[in-house]
C-alpha cells in the first residue's frame, strides 16, 4: 500500500495535478505489470506499475507510443507520466473507454494501419532497443532487411531457446533456417515501415465511438508485412480489417511464406517465455520453411 501511495505522489509530481492516494481498482493489462484505473484531479488514468528495475521497459513503451502517435494514423493512448517512486516504476496513460469493435472499427483499423505503414525510415530498426513481452528486442539500425531478420530477430531468439533447454529440438534446424533467410526473402525489397511490432488481437480495441485504438507496442521500422503477419497468428482480426488493409496495400506474391517466417520470431519468443508447446510449434514452422527452400 505504501508503494502505491508513493506512485500517487509521483503521478502528481509528473502531471502537475493531484490524484487519488490509491487506485480505484486493478484492471487487466497483460501478465507483466500491475495495471490500475487511477483517478487524477482532471481525468482518469491507466497506470502500469512495475519493479523499478523495469523502468527501461516502460520508458521504451512510452517512446513507442509517442512514435506511433506522431504518425497520425492510428489512435494510441496519450502518455501522461513516466517515472520512478521508491522501488516502483510507473507509466500513466490516457484512460480510454472501450466500446463495440464492429465491422466499421475493423475497417478503419485496416485503413489506418496501412497509413501508419506509409511512414518510413532510411534503414531497418529503431533508435533504441525495447522488449517483446519481457524479452529484449534488438533494434540496432541495419540497411539490409535479410540481415535484420536474421541477426536482430531470429538468431537472438534461437540462442535464447538453446539456453532455455530447447537446443536439441531447435538449434540445428534453426541454424539451417538462418542460412536460408535470404532464399526465403528472395526478391523482397521492402521499405522500412513504422510497425506496431506486437499487433495481436489483444493489443487493440475500439473506443466508445467505435474508433480503433492500439497499445502495448514493440515499435521498429521493418517490412510492413511483419505487422500483418502477426495479426494472423492468434486471431482477433476479421475480414473487414484485411479487406481494408489490402485495398490500401495489396499483398505481393509469396506473402504466406514471409508471414510464417516473420511469425516464427513471435512463436520462438512465446517458447522462451511460456514453454514447450510453443517450442514444438516453432519446430514445425522451421520444418515447413526449410521445405520451401528444398522444394
Amino acid at each position: 500500500m505504501s508503494a502505491l501511495r508513493a506512485v500517487a505522489d509521483g503521478l502528481a509530481a509528473q502531471t502537475g495535478a493531484r490524484c487519488s492516494p490509491l487506485p480505484e481498482r486493478a484492471v487487466s493489462g497483460g501478465s507483466i505489470n500491475q495495471c490500475y484505473l487511477w483517478h487524477g484531479e482532471t481525468r482518469p488514468l491507466f497506470v502500469k506499475v512495475a519493479d523499478r528495475a523495469q523502468f527501461a521497459m516502460l520508458e521504451a513503451e512510452a517512446a513507442g507510443l509517442r512514435e506511433l502517435a506522431a504518425a497520425q494514423a492510428l489512435r494510441v493512448p496519450q502518455v501522461l507520466a513516466i517515472g520512478c517512486a521508491e522501488q516502483s516504476a510507473f507509466l500513466a496513460l490516457e484512460w480510454i473507454e472501450s466500446g463495440a469493435a464492429g465491422r466499421g472499427a475493423e475497417h478503419r483499423l485496416g485503413e489506418r494501419l496501412a497509413a501508419q505503414h506509409r511512414v518510413t525510415a532510411r534503414a531497418f530498426g529503431w533508435h533504441r532497443d525495447n522488449t517483446i513481452g519481457r524479452t529484449p528486442q534488438l533494434n540496432g539500425w541495419l540497411s539490409d532487411w535479410v540481415e535484420f531478420v536474421r541477426e536482430r530477430r531470429l538468431r537472438p531468439q534461437l540462442a535464447l531457446a538453446a539456453r532455455n533447454g530447447f537446443g536439441d529440438l531447435l538449434e540445428a534446424v534453426g541454424e539451417r533456417l538462418l542460412e536460408s533467410v535470404a532464399d526465403l526473402l528472395a526478391g523482397r525489397r521492402p521499405q522500412p515501415s513504422l510497425l506496431h511490432g506486437d499487433l495481436w488481437g489483444g493489443n487493440w480495441f475500439a473506443d466508445s465511438h467505435g474508433e480503433p485504438v492500439v497499445f502495448d507496442p514493440a515499435v521498429y521500422f521493418g517490412d510492413h508485412e511483419a505487422d500483418l503477419a502477426m495479426t494472423r497468428l492468434f486471431g482477433g482480426f476479421g475480414r473487414a480489417f484485411y479487406q481494408a488493409y489490402e485495398a490500401e496495400a495489396p499483398l505481393a506474391a509469396g506473402a504466406d511464406t514471409r508471414f510464417e517466417l516473420y511469425n516464427l520470431y513471435h512463436v520462438l519468443n512465446h517458447a522462451n517465455l511460456f514453454g514447450g508447446g510453443y517450442a514444438r510449434q516453432a519446430r514445425a514452422m522451421l520444418d515447413r520453411l526449410l521445405s520451401q527452400v528444398r522444394g
